[in-house]
Parts: structure tokens; C-alpha cells; sequence
């Protein structure tokens, strides 16, 4: 059987030029074994070893800016290792690993230097593993061979279960909500005295979403679990949905100034201060982080399509976000000294659906860390938030049957 893989590794290699794909009939959770699993040098060769307690599909592959080495599972437990125990050796730099989607993990390392992988097999038997080698080479050879493998298996986008998009909502029908909780996976987020910023945004979606279901709004969640979400999928999500408003939940982290409070985000590509366009690199950073291949997302001319299309959305995204703020502090719950701001956040670049980022908090204040693990907060919130977003609908569907007129 290994040499069967090892047979299938080579024959990948050959195709893709750039790594391996695995791609059997194995299934099922296998958990990583951290007393197998080490990353050694010899000479210039750098070797990963992964112990696993049964064998799985793999592929690994390379991607530039910065150079990563990226391994995907169908599906790998990490939870019994520790990332740093792999992490700066050889040509290994930092690690981190999660899932990634439903029934997929993933392990990101950033490489010290440009490489390529030489083999990655998977041993099979009573002592399964996955085994990848690398050594260094020239930059531009790097660059060539970086990119991820198309595959269907692997790459197409995950079905959303949604309805067809419809028109700008009019009070008819029940109003569309997407609730976008943060990160998620192999990206946690921002983390603070052991809170992970995905852990907290998925509990206080799952609190919204009731509420807005109870004041009769049809919800529907970019994740439900704790999984990796591309920001682009995220937008598909909603698009899909037909959304009438998509509103993502952070609970971010400054590592200067001292923040407190909740704000709500618009679109703009000249962010309200310095911390908010340092919040809108962050958050862009995290599909980077998590091994997205981002060559090819710059379109011009779609971005000027888009820029049309927000003529009409923005101005209601505007109204939508002073909407909530103001139900916000009705509520006589903490804001932030300057509620409404901008930046650049690509998860609210949907040109056609009304989209808010909140920061429900921040996890660097340690007074906003206790009102987000606090349940009474956390309705308080959620019961804030639902009559604001009921507010602004009532309006802006008042506004779209005089313009229909």
C-alpha cells in the first residue's frame, strides 16, 4: 500500500509541479499522535513527520507572499499537539493548523527561506504517517512552483443550503438577515486570558439569531461551528441568501491605545483613524494566514462595477449602522467614544446588500472581556441589536415602495 501511495505521490508531483495531492477512498477523523510527529534537518533537507492514528487524504502545496507550506487532511484531530513543538526549524518557520471547512483540517507553516517539496507520502500500516521533505531553493524557482492544485475535491466552494437572491426588501416578506461570526478554525482570531475572539463571536451570533428570529426575521449563519470561513465565502453566503443585511461580529484586539466599547463598521476605503485600518489588515490577514491563495482578486474593472452598485447600497448601510448604534445606547450598554467609523474591510465589500462590521468589544480591555462573557450583557445586546436592525427595516422598506411608486 505505501508503495502504491508513494506511486500516486510522484505522479502528482509530475502534473501539478508543485506538490502532492492524496486523494483515496480513506475517510473518517484521524487524531495527530505528538510523540511521532517531529520536524528534523539533514544538510539542507528539512523532513515533517506527522504521526497519525489512521491513514487519511492529504495534499500539500506551496503558496508565495509569504512563502507557506500548506497541508490539507480529510480530517486530522491537532488537539492532543502543540504547533510551537514543530514551529522554527530547518526551513520551518512558525505553524499553526485547525479546520478549515466541514470535514477538513488544515497545517500552515511559513517557510524561512524559498523551497520546494521533494516527496510528502503518507505511510500506511500500524503506524500510519504523513512524510514531507524539503529543501531550498532560488526564489524565482519558488515562485514558479507556488500555487495551489486545482481540484474538485478540494476546491470548489462549499454549497450554501440558501434561496434564491430577490429583490430590495419592502416589508412583503420577512426581512433577511446573514450573521457573519469572526474567524473561526484554524484561525481563532484575537485571544486574550484564553478567550478565542471565534469562540465568543459564534456564542453571541447564536444569542442574536434567536432574538431576531423571535421579532420574526429569517436568519441565516456564514458558519455555525467553529470552522474556517474564506472572507470571500462569507459575501457568497449572503449573496446566495438574497440578504437584506449582513451584519459580521468581531470582538477584536489593539495591541496599543485603549479601546473599549462597541463600534460599528462601514465600508471605506479611508478608514476613521490609524487602529481602524490596522483592524481591516487584520482581519484581511486571516485567510492569508490560513493558507488562501490570493493571486488573481484584483479586478479593476468589477471594483468600478461595484462602486456603481454601492451608489444606492451605502447610503442605506449608513442609516442601517447609525440605526443600531443609536439602539445600542438606548440600551445604555458601552460604545466606544466614536460609535459609527470606516475602513476597509473586504467582508463588507458586497455591492449590493446593506453590510455592517460590529465590534461587540475588545478582547485587550479588560472591562469589555467580562461584559462579552457575561450572559445578561449578551441578551441585552442581542435584544439592542434585533431593534435596531427592526427599526432601520421598517424605514428603509417605506423608502423602497415610494421608489417603486
Amino acid at each position: 500500500m505505501t508503495r502504491i501511495l508513494r506511486l500516486f505521490a510522484a505522479l502528482w508531483l509530475g502534473l501539478a509541479g508543485l506538490a502532492t495531492a492524496q486523494e483515496t477512498g480513506l475517510s473518517a477523523l484521524a487524531r495527530l499522535e505528538p510523540a511521532r510527529s517531529a520536524v528534523t534537518t539533514s544538510g539542507e533537507v528539512t523532513e515533517v513527520a506527522l504521526g497519525l492514528t489512521q491513514a487519511v487524504p492529504f495534499r500539500a502545496f506551496l503558496l508565495d507572499a509569504p512563502p507557506r507550506l500548506v497541508v490539507d487532511f480529510r480530517e486530522v484531530d491537532f488537539s492532543a499537539g502543540r504547533a510551537e513543538a514543530l514551529a522554527d526549524k530547518g526551513l520551518i518557520g512558525p505553524v499553526r493548523w485547525g479546520r478549515f471547512r466541514p470535514g477538513w483540517s488544515r497545517l500552515v507553516a511559513d517557510l524561512s527561506a524559498p523551497a520546494k517539496i521533494d516527496t510528502a507520502v503518507e505511510e500506511t500500516g500500524e503506524a500510519p504517517r504523513v512524510v514531507l521533505r524539503l529543501s531550498p531553493v532560488a526564489a524565482g524557482e519558488f515562485a514558479a512552483r507556488a500555487g495551489a492544485p486545482s481540484s474538485a475535491l478540494w476546491d470548489l466552494p462549499q454549497p450554501a443550503p440558501t434561496e434564491p437572491p430577490h429583490r430590495r426588501q419592502d416589508g412583503s416578506a420577512p426581512l433577511k438577515v446573514v450573521l457573519d461570526p469572526g474567524h473561526g478554525g484554524i484561525d481563532p482570531g484575537a485571544e486574550a486570558d484564553n478567550l478565542k475572539e471565534a469562540v465568543l463571536t459564534l456564542t453571541f451570533a447564536r444569542a442574536l439569531k434567536e432574538a431576531m428570529t423571535r421579532a420574526g426575521m429569517q436568519v441565516i449563519m456564514t458558519r455555525e461551528e467553529d470552522v474556517f470561513v474564506p472572507l470571500e465565502t462569507r459575501i457568497t453566503v449572503a449573496r446566495a441568501a438574497g440578504a437584506d443585511l449582513f451584519l459580521s461580529l468581531h470582538a477584536d484586539a489593539l495591541s496599543e491605545g485603549d479601546a473599549t466599547g462597541s463600534t460599528v463598521y462601514l465600508l471605506d476605503d479611508k478608514a476613521s483613524d490609524e487602529a481602524s485600518q490596522k483592524l481591516a489588515e487584520r482581519h484581511d490577514r486571516a485567510d492569508l494566514l490560513a493558507g488562501v491563495d490570493l493571486d488573481g482578486h484584483d479586478d479593476a474593472v468589477a471594483g468600478v462595477l461595484m462602486d456603481l452598485a454601492r451608489t444606492e447600497t451605502q447610503p442605506r448601510a449608513l442609516r442601517a449602522s447609525q440605526v443600531i448604534a443609536g439602539a445600542i445606547k438606548s440600551a445604555h450598554l458601552r460604545m466606544h467614544k466614536h460609535p459609527v467609523q470606516t475602513a476597509d474591510f473586504s467582508v463588507l465589500k458586497s455591492p449590493d446588500i446593506p453590510s455592517l462590521l460590529i465590534e461587540l468589544g475588545f478582547l485587550s480591555s479588560e472591562a469589555d472581556r467580562q461584559r462579552l462573557l457575561d450572559p445578561a450583557w449578551q441578551a441585552q445586546m442581542a435584544q439592542a441589536i434585533t431593534r435596531g436592525v427592526a427599526t432601520w427595516a421598517q424605514a428603509d422598506a417605506a423608502e423602497a415602495r415610494l421608489l417603486r411608486q
